[in-house]
């Protein structure tokens, strides 16, 4: 697979804000379509990313859902790239690192997002 991670990055990306309740997490997944977003803090540095299999994993115990904050489910220190690393690069890392999303940075701003499923999209939009 040849190109560089900027051709395949989303760039329209849905930030959750550290201290969003987890119903405000669950509409926006729901009205945006979404199945994962980074977290950021009030400076809008990442901190973490939160999935819809978090959410899920959350429900299953059965907490009230009322107090609970993004940055309480969320997966910390999340793995950034740049832009401009191979393809090939970043499918490496992630099947290294056993992680489904990767935000791409330039320098501290977030550019994008790449998630595994659109690896697999590259093979039927074709």
């Amino acid at each position: 697979m040849s190109g560089i991670v900027s051709s395949l990055m989303q760039r329209q990306v849905r930030t959750i804000d550290m201290d969003d309740t987890v119903a405000k997490v669950e509409s926006m997944f729901a009205r945006e379509r979404l199945s994962w977003a980074p977290v950021t803090d009030s400076a809008g540095h990442v901190i973490g990313v939160i999935s819809a299999a978090d959410l899920l994993r959350f429900h299953a115990t059965r907490q009230d859902a009322a107090p609970i904050k993004a940055w309480q489910l969320c997966t910390y220190k999340p793995i950034t790239v740049a832009p401009n690393i191979t393809l090939e690069e970043l499918a490496r890392l992630m099947i290294e690192q056993g992680i489904h999303h990767v935000v791409v940075k330039d320098a501290e701003e977030i550019v994008g997002v790449v998630s595994s499923l659109d690896f697999v999209r590259t093979f039927i939009s074709g």
